[in-house]
């Protein structure tokens, strides 16, 4: 049985999604969650109701005491590229120097528990064609993709320098029900929820490949199962497309009708605006891991719970 010390940012959309998979398969699981915007408290009671669960409200700049464990798998960071563009002070200090603190307690501990790290497929950089495998050079767009790109240098690094295991895993864009609203499909569908038009940046044309965080939790089952260590492993989902289709499906399953424009503002330019992210995860797919959520159904859900259940 594993014995998972710490799931980071287990009140967030990934977190939540990997530290119930964890706990499904019996294992042991403290998660730490230091309560930003983006937890969804809600959630605790789910994860409290587990008897192998506990909880501490902390940030991971703070841990003091780290039990001996097998892994502690890091969700926890700033994400929102956006909120990165505006000021990125806080994203250094959740997603660097988070991470370089991690790797100290790691490195001052008896048994080295592997650190599983979540970074992004955004810190490869946007590709035309083609797909990014996980030896590409990391070549980060914007701040936030920049911070994540620094911290798993600093993983790599420690792990080489200190000799410390590791996983990273870089997933693409992940979606689903319960996710914050300030992501792509939740704010799409608040914003027509609300009578306001839907923003678009770059009138739409970036493509993305989406990834449902169960796929995503089942991903990090699958590697902790299989016993790899120090290596990379790309996340991709099994839908990709342009933006402007993805807010079309919305505004259908919403029921609105008459010409898509009428429901989108599309004077939006993202700085450092990535064209398309594509990895090869051919070498996770070796392992037995295939992506199993079907898009346009997940879609009709997530449009019906979000119509359901308003979120600020």
């Amino acid at each position: 049985m594993k014995i998972v010390l710490y799931v980071t940012g287990c009140l967030g959309f990934i977190g939540f999604h990997v530290t119930k998979a964890c706990l499904d398969k019996g294992w042991h699981v403290r998660g730490i969650d230091k309560g930003t915007y983006a937890a969804n408290w809600n959630l605790l009671s789910k994860l409290k109701a587990y008897e192998n669960f506990v909880f501490e409200n902390k940030d991971i700049n703070e841990l003091d005491t780290l039990y001996e464990c097998d892994y502690i798998i890091n969700t926890a960071a700033e994400t929102h590229v956006d909120n990165s563009i505006v000021s990125s002070n806080v994203f250094l200090k959740s997603n660097i120097n988070g991470v370089h603190y991690l790797l100290e307690k790691i490195k001052e501990s008896k048994n080295k528990p592997i650190l599983l790290h979540f970074s992004t497929d955004e810190v490869y950089g946007d590709i035309v064609q083609g797909f990014h495998k996980e030896i590409d050079l990391l070549k980060p767009s914007n701040p936030y993709s920049a911070t994540k790109a620094a911290a798993d240098m600093l993983i790599t690094a420690w792990s080489r320098t200190y000799n410390l295991p590791y996983i990273i895993v870089r997933p693409t864009n992940n979606y689903g029900i319960g996710q914050y609203t300030e992501k792509f499909i939740p704010r799409t569908i608040k914003y027509l929820i609300m009578g306001k038009k839907a923003q678009l940046h770059d009138q739409g044309k970036p493509w993305r490949n989406w990834l449902h965080a169960s796929d995503t939790a089942c991903a990090v089952i699958r590697i902790i199962d299989s016993n790899v260590t120090n290596d990379v492993f790309n996340i991709s989902g099994n839908y990709e497309e342009q933006n402007i289709v993805v807010v079309q499906k919305i505004v259908k399953a919403m029921g609105l009708n008459g010409d898509l424009y009428q429901y989108l503002d599309t004077n939006h330019s993202r700085l450092g605006q990535d064209v398309r992210y594509a990895i090869d995860d051919s070498k996770l797919k070796s392992l037995g891991w295939s992506p199993k959520a079907d898009f346009d159904k997940e879609l009709k859900l997530i449009v019906e719970y979000y119509t359901k259940n308003f979120i600020w």
